[in-house]
């Protein structure tokens, strides 16, 4: 053996040396934080890390390489599981996308789960079904199920639902939403954050009332299989501090209490009125933060007395920028992502923001079209206070993006402070 293969050997040796002298806790620790198939395979490497891996706290397993069948895949996590020797199981995650393993076994895991005490589950697999201890789990904190089949019935429970512990839930629910998911919520009594789709359906006549006082965080996307049918959603979330809605707007919102709310966002794909659009947006006006895909056009907006961040994307014209920008007179920060139009017209106010308190706009996926051009001349032309303008282009001529830039260099600015930033 050469003077330089016996160097790298002592090294090699080292480290399994420094390695194999840690506590097992701390080993086991290592081991949790990586997927489980990759700790299972350290019981190779000697005597002393045979057995490690059965302490892990966090099992995590998929159906990538190398399990080549789904017969694999499940005698690897039933050895697994049989062989978890925590009392203290962190996490559960099973993602299974390409491989359909059968519903008895993805319920017996969970259920080994939760007589491990498992705190957090992840489950998004191709069909499955949920084992009754499950919805009497005394240590879950954390609970994620993927989007399930259509006519999957996963979540009609078939016990009361008490889960003192449950802070985060993030379900989807095709099946009979009303009583399934607020089945589930009314078993959640320190719930905080909630991520939930669900699809309208057209025999339903309840209203989706959310009277969660612990609630900090919703995020609600709502789907309709039919168009004309209007659902009321209500909100009494006095400690909601962040909104997300999205699907489909053809649901009237009624806020009944937001007093906390600080950041809104909202995606819509479609809108069935006007009205409702303008309604939502009274309701969430308190907000200092407020970021809308898919910007409508309506005639009036409302005031936004407290709004400091702005964020717009695949907005239709330039033109509803500064109508945006005139209902918040206390806006600092403006971040557009793509002006889908091509609309200028060229406002007769300049919205009071531009010229005591705008201080910074990030404008993305910039085309150097007449427009952009435009809408950047009047804003640097008229925002007083502006420190910072930040474009990133979408400009794949070398010549056509020097000429854009070269372009906005020279338009006028009123804010002497004012700085160009140009992003690749």
């Amino acid at each position: 053996m050469s003077s330089k293969e016996v160097k790298m050997s002592s090294i090699g040796e080292d480290v399994d040396d420094r390695l194999s002298g840690l506590p097992e806790d701390t080993i086991s620790h290592i081991l949790s934080l990586m997927p489980t198939k990759f700790a299972v395979r350290t019981s190779i490497l000697a005597k002393r890390w045979r057995y490690s891996w059965m302490g892990v706290t966090n099992l995590d397993f998929d159906d990538i390489h190398p399990f080549y069948n789904t017969k694999i895949l499940s005698k690897f996590v039933d050895r697994v599981m049989e062989n978890c020797k925590s009392s203290q199981l962190g996490l559960l995650r099973l993602h299974f996308s390409r491989k359909q393993v059968k519903r008895e076994s993805v319920s017996s895991w969970i259920d080994k789960a939760v007589r491990l005490n498992v705190s957090e589950l992840d489950i998004q697999v191709l069909t499955f079904e949920l084992p009754l201890s499950l919805f009497t789990c005394k240590t879950l904190t954390k609970l994620r199920i993927g989007e399930e089949n259509l006519k999957s019935r996963v979540w009609e429970c078939p016990c009361p639902v008490n889960l003192p512990s449950l802070k985060t839930l993030d379900i989807v629910v095709f099946n009979n939403p009303f009583v399934n998911a607020f089945e589930l919520i009314r078993g959640c009594p320190i719930l905080e954050n909630l991520s939930l789709e669900v699809f309208i359906q057209l025999d339903e006549e309840e209203d989706y009332i959310f009277n969660i006082p612990t609630l900090k965080r919703l995020k609600l996307i709502v789907q309709k299989v039919f168009s004309w049918v209007t659902k009321k959603v209500v909100l009494n979330v006095p400690n909601l501090e962040y909104l997300y809605v999205g699907g489909k707007l053809g649901s009237i919102f009624i806020m009944e209490d937001l007093s906390s709310l600080v950041e809104a966002s909202t995606s819509f794909r479609c809108l069935q009125s006007d009205d409702m659009w303008l309604e939502f947006l009274k309701g969430i006006s308190g907000v200092k933060s407020l970021s809308i895909k898919k910007f409508p056009f309506i005639s009036v907006l409302p005031i936004f007395p407290y709004m400091k961040h702005l964020r717009l994307t695949s907005v239709w014209y330039s033109g509803l920028v500064i109508e945006f920008l005139e209902s918040c007179p206390e806006l600092k920060h403006l971040c557009i992502e793509e002006m889908t139009g091509k609309r200028w017209i060229k406002p007769k106010v300049v919205p009071s923001c531009m010229l005591t308190n705008l201080t910074t706009i990030k404008i993305s996926s910039c085309k150097g079209q007449t427009h952009e051009i435009k809408f950047l001349e009047y804003m640097l032309g008229n925002a007083k206070v502006l420190k910072t303008v930040t474009i990133t282009c979408e400009i794949y001529a070398i010549k056509e993006e020097n000429w854009f830039r070269a372009k906005l260099l020279k338009l006028p600015r009123i804010s002497r402070c004012c700085e160009i930033r140009f992003v690749k």
